[in-house]
């Protein structure tokens, strides 16, 4: 992974209307656990993880479509770790909140960003990763900045719910964004030249731009604060949320990270240190 835009990020208001649409739909919630704060999600032999599985080497399904990647193998050492049976639920990334909300998963983790609109409804993990967004470009588009891009008559493909669509929205406001279902379908905006920018993590930006060196650019200069990722519970899931926490910090110390990068990002870790890439499991301050 080598540039990353946290993927995913709601509105408050499309966050409101998932909510409700799923409380609404019978077919979709009557078999959900009525899990609630009330009772302790520590209690339960199995743990239901909701990701969406479109997100290599994080969130991603193996040859034979098992679940696969960084945050499947975490979940999978918390769960040795606290003695409990982890199961992992695919599904939309703006699905996952309100999976956790109505109780269909106990857990999120899935490259989700820390955000204030998002605590309001759910309460986070310490921070298990870093991401800084960046840019990927066409290259008739003579994009070097973020600067470049919030110009009228730029055009930005964003997926939507990504803290890259939040981003553009609040901050190219001179530039016309449009919001795509999946990252591919803004990379193909971006490299047919019918987009200008394309904002998501560094390593997602880097990946393809390497797969479209004829036709992308990719600009990685900081142009944000970093964002931290979490495990999302639900509110006043206390007991889980200590668990988490003393998990991913004893993760920062015992070399759990170190292993899971060599396993799954070995190649990007090299790209990134060899790019002076701040990466996801370095933990110090960036440096303004």
């Amino acid at each position: 992974m080598m540039t990353f835009i946290s993927r995913r990020t709601a509105v408050a208001a499309a966050l409101s209307l998932s909510i409700l649409a799923l409380a609404g739909c019978g077919d979709k919630t009557q078999d959900a656990p009525k899990t609630t704060a009330a009772q302790d999600t520590m209690e339960k032999s199995v743990l239901v993880v909701g990701m969406e599985l479109a997100y290599p080497p994080f969130e991603g399904k193996d040859a034979a479509g098992n679940p696969s990647g960084v945050s499947v193998d975490f979940m999978k050492d918390f769960g040795k770790k606290i003695g409990k049976e982890i199961r992992i639920e695919n599904i939309s990334f703006d699905g996952l909140i309100p999976a956790l909300v109505t109780g269909k998963v106990d857990m999120v983790m899935s490259s989700m960003t820390i955000t204030a609109e998002r605590a309001k409804t759910v309460d986070f993990s310490a921070p298990y990763a870093n991401a800084l967004l960046g840019i990927l470009t066409n290259k008739e588009s003579n994009v070097k900045s973020i600067e470049d891009l919030n110009q009228k008559g730029r055009k930005i493909a964003a997926k939507i719910g990504s803290t890259g669509y939040l981003f553009a929205q609040k901050h190219l406001t001179n530039a016309t964004v449009t919001a795509l279902p999946d990252e591919s379908a803004c990379v193909m905006e971006v490299s047919t030249g019918k987009a200008d920018g394309f904002l998501y993590d560094q390593l997602t930006i880097y990946r393809n731009w390497q797969k479209n060196l004829d036709t992308t650019n990719a600009v990685f200069i900081p142009f944000q604060d970093v964002e931290p990722w979490g495990v999302a519970v639900r509110k006043g899931d206390k007991n889980l949320l200590n668990a988490l926490n003393s998990f991913i910090e004893e993760s920062k110390k015992d070399g759990e990270f170190d292993r899971l990068t060599e396993k799954h990002l070995s190649a990007e870790k090299a790209a990134f240190d060899k790019l002076g890439f701040k990466w996801f499991f370095d933990f110090t301050p960036l440096k303004k």
